[in-house]
């Protein structure tokens, strides 16, 4: 058997160049020697790195999310409602890449013990589940009210006699440090709401799972997955503004005029203008941005994946895509009927194998839960990752304008480099030098300090991340590892194989989690980021470190997906079954062995990838 230990975490050195990296990054994320107990507990722990949420290495401000999800994911499990078999997640960091360790309760007892707990706090919102949506959308709905409202302004000269005549009592300086205040704690609340319901979310399909793979020893995961698939869900609604778009620009008979990809949107605008029908079709596009363009042309997690919102250009290609399938003759919406006609055969199919009416109810009731969570799976990514993370982003350029005005920025995008907290302690340098009339330390601290981090962190895109550090255990158990993130004891033993082989140009052969069925045979298209994905052709197999919903037009292009992360509830391998797209994820270096032009035949069934030297 392959070899899948994986090196120590304390032994891996710092990227000749690097070395004081940890600085950029919260203290406790880093690994350490200085207590025995935790150095013993990091040795002893497996530690694999997310690439599910972070194909590049994380910006030291971009990192919010990641303290945010630590937090909220945790506490949901293990004090909010009790999930018996695991705790909460720990994480670290090296050379500015996140290691998870999800946290498994090992006492049998313990276990037990937490079980009653889940039943009654879980049922309670399982049994309540769709008024307390309801409340859960209206909450997100408010928040994201509350940030599109918060003002980020600038410093005056001279405060407005109107602060005088109606006794404020407080100064801009003041209301700045406030406001940033307020919109960190607006995304870490955000990530609160995040939680609330989506671990119960996957537990509920982790439940439904489990049943399956007893009652049906020889039932593939991708079956049971494809017992709740084609449910509609509003994170495809983006995508669907698109197809309606470009189905009215056909209608309208003014498809000619949105021209070819060189014509820029505010080209198309101003000439679509001159026409009674261009100006409706501008006024469906224009009902559209809000929210639905709100979303992240990557997963949202870091800042440079700006929305739709943010560059028009994007979602005006994506409606060319469409209208360019429509003139074929071809069909450009999801195949939904037929997923739900294989849905309901594979449901009376497996159900039919059941031997007893306890038996068939329990996996009725199951089954009934998963559906009635799913939505919420993919729905929350929409109100959080795309709608909020769009709006935060750009309210934390208006701080970064502000600094950059203050030369405490050489530009507004060097603000990425530095912590939430080492902001606040920024402003705080700003605002006191603005309210003296003197000048600030920052301006000879940051800019210096940001250069050597910029070099830092470049270094860390030119490296190739270790997959995982510390010690696999004998058996991967924890449900989220398996689901959502795709590690196994199958898939460590295929990323040693991969190991063992040593030189990715002898590799001709992999494997992954089967995320969607069929097979296709094509040319591969690495693609890392929304700019990639524009060199796509025409028949081509998508190869990523993970997927987008923003991705969802070169559905229409491509053939198959292959992704280096991801289980059966990634969202990769979800959104290739909407689309009846064969995909295999969690291949662990997909992105590393594969190139671009390679020839490569993808098994959605079986997970193997076969790849022509």
């Amino acid at each position: 058997m392959a070899d899948k230990n994986f090196p120590n975490p304390h032994e891996i050195e710092a990227i000749p160049g690097t070395e004081g990296w940890e600085r950029m990054y919260p203290y406790h994320y880093v690994f350490s020697t200085k207590d025995k107990e935790r150095e013993a507990y990091e040795n002893n722990t497996f530690w694999f790195n997310d690439a599910l949420h972070y194909p590049e290495p994380l910006y030291p401000f971009d990192i919010i999310w990641d303290e945010a999800w630590f937090l909220a994911l945790s506490q949901f499990n293990t004090r909010i409602f009790s999930v018996p078999p695991v705790y909460g997640v720990d994480h670290r960091i090296i050379n500015g890449n996140v290691y998870i360790s999800p946290v498994p309760v090992t006492d049998p007892e313990e276990v037990q013990k937490r079980i009653p707990m889940f039943m009654e706090r879980a049922g309670y919102y399982y049994e309540n589940w769709d008024d307390l949506h309801n409340q859960w959308e209206n909450k997100m709905k408010g928040i994201i009210s509350e940030i599109e409202n918060l003002e980020i302004a600038s410093l005056p000269d001279m405060e407005d006699i109107s602060v005088v005549k109606n006794g404020l009592g407080t100064s801009s300086g003041y209301e700045l440090l406030k406001n940033y205040d307020k919109l960190i704690d607006l995304g870490i609340r955000c990530w609160q709401y995040h939680f609330e319901f989506l671990n119960l979310g996957y537990a509920s399909y982790v439940t439904f799972v489990d049943f399956c793979t007893k009652a049906f020893p020889d039932i593939p995961l991708q079956k049971v997955t494809q017992m709740v698939a084609g449910i509609d869900v509003i994170l495809y609604r983006p995508d669907d503004e698109l197809r309606k778009l470009a189905k009215l620009a056909i209608e309208l008979g003014i498809d000619s005029q949105i021209g070819g990809d060189t014509k820029d949107i505010d080209d198309v605008i101003s000439e679509l203008q001159g026409s009674e029908n261009g100006k409706k079709w501008v006024a469906a596009w224009d009902e559209a941005k809000y929210p639905w363009f709100n979303i992240s042309t990557g997963t949202g997690w870091y800042h440079q994946d700006v929305s739709w919102n943010d560059n028009l250009n994007i979602p005006l290609s994506s409606v060319r895509i469409y209208i360019g399938k429509l003139n074929e003759g071809k069909s450009i919406d999801r195949p939904l009927e037929q997923i739900k006609i294989e849905r309901k055969k594979l449901i009376v199919e497996y159900r039919g194998l059941l031997k007893t009416d306890e038996d068939r109810q329990t996996f009725d009731q199951l089954h009934g839960t998963a559906e009635l969570v799913f939505p919420y799976v993919e729905n929350h990514m929409f109100y959080v990752e795309h709608w909020f993370h769009s709006v935060f982003w750009n309210k934390m350029r208006a701080v970064a304008a502000i600094m950059a005005d203050n030369n405490f920025l050489e530009g507004q995008e060097d603000i990425w480099y530095m912590s939430r907290s080492e902001i606040k302690e920024a402003l705080w340098d700003l605002v006191t030098a603005w309210a003296s009339g003197t000048k600030g330390y920052g301006p000879l601290h940051w800019p210096e300090e940001i250069q050597w981090r910029k070099g830092v962190y470049q270094k860390f895109k030119e490296n190739i991340p270790i997959p995982a550090v510390g010690k696999p255990p004998e058996t991967i158990a924890e449900p989220f590892t398996i689901v959502l993130w795709g590690i196994t004891n199958e898939s460590m033993s295929a990323w040693a194989k991969l190991k063992e082989i040593g030189d990715p140009d002898k590799v001709n052969e992999m494997e992954g989690f089967a995320g969607s069925p069929g097979v296709a045979e094509g040319i591969a298209r690495v693609c890392r980021s929304v700019e990639d994905i524009g060199e796509l052709k025409e028949g081509e197999i998508l190869v990523a470190p993970t997927t987008s919903p923003s991705w969802a037009p070169v559905f229409q292009k491509i053939k198959a997906v292959v992704t280096d992360v991801g289980g059966i509830m990634c969202h990769a391998a979800i959104v290739c079954r909407e689309y009846g797209m064969p995909a295999v994820v969690g291949t662990g270096q997909g992105t590393t062995i594969i190139k671009s032009g390679m020839k490569i035949k993808v098994n959605g069934d079986t997970g193997k990838i076969h790849i022509e030297r």
